[in-house]
């Protein structure tokens, strides 16, 4: 996991220290093109068959790079496959983009850019939309990815951004089926977002929002539905400002809630990235 963290800090402090648009370099269309030659098959079939084989090539890349002698080789190709599956559109870069345009109409217009899924309904320029937004898309375009590549290193990662590139197929029992898959491998992720505000926020906003979205009708654990995850962001970046982290304590103003909501999600980022360092220290002591 030692590669993974190195390579993890050398992406992330790059694309947030020096935030620009970067998706022209992020392009699935050879993915699509394999999608699409499996047209003979249909929903979760289909799904299975398109993330196998460029996940197991992904893999077997990856485990022949192990080793000292070829450290630096398998470093260099972590960096290569998370730089790829991070976004598509860079996280960092649409936060901007909103925040600091004084345009009204452009303002709207970029807002859009924060939503998680190309398909997605419009969001109003409202806090609550765009707290809501901002977090599923750092879900989506930057922690889901993170997560399962320390987990199962670059092929994780790579599987996971297919599992959502798959989503756009035009077969709607093959998108069905990927959206489900997709929602499922953001489940524990979503989770350890919200144990990582619940410690660098307000603990009992962030704890009695995720228990209340659970007590709701039709919010089972069993679904694997992140969209709690949502709820207990708005809960804490309401809270964060209204115990004064900012210049003011409105919560009702789109653009102080998201750039606490941005502010937040840094935190937790650096909660992970700790996290991770702490678990590859342990291992070289023991």
């Amino acid at each position: 996991m030692a590669i993974e963290l190195v390579a993890a800090l050398i992406v992330l402090l790059v694309l947030i220290v020096w935030p620009g648009n970067v998706a022209n370099l992020r392009q699935f269309g050879w993915y699509h093109r394999w999608l699409g030659a499996l047209d003979f098959a249909e929903g979760g079939g289909r799904v299975a068959l398109a993330l196998i084989l460029p996940v197991v090539v992904c893999a077997v890349i990856a485990h022949f790079l192990q080793g000292w002698v070829l450290a630096l080789a398998a470093l260099a190709f972590s960096v290569l496959i998370l730089f790829y599956t991070l976004g598509p559109r860079e996280l960092e870069s649409d936060f901007e983009a909103v925040l600091h345009d004084d345009d009204p109409a452009t303002r709207l217009a970029t807002a859009q850019n924060l939503r998680s899924v190309p398909d997605g309904a419009p969001r109003a320029f409202t806090a609550p939309e765009l707290v809501e937004a901002a977090v599923m898309a750092s879900l989506r375009r930057r922690f889901g990815v993170v997560f399962w590549f320390f987990l199962l290193g670059p092929a994780g990662a790579l599987g996971y951004r297919l599992a959502w590139v798959t989503t756009e197929t035009g077969d709607p029992r093959t998108r069905h089926a990927a959206r489900r898959f997709a929602c499922a491998l953001d489940w524990i992720p979503a989770h350890l977002m919200v144990l990582a505000m619940a410690l660098v926020s307000n603990f009992d906003a962030v704890t009695g929002a995720w228990r209340a979205w659970h007590g709701q009708p039709g919010h089972s654990m069993e679904n694997l539905d992140p969209d709690f995850l949502a709820a207990v962001a708005r809960s804490g970046v309401d809270a964060d400002i209204e115990a004064g982290d900012g210049v003011t304590t409105d919560t009702h103003d789109p653009l102080i809630e998201l750039a606490d909501a941005r502010r937040l999600m840094l935190r937790v980022l650096i909660v992970w990235l700790a996290v991770v360092a702490l678990v590859v220290l342990a291992g070289w002591i023991a």
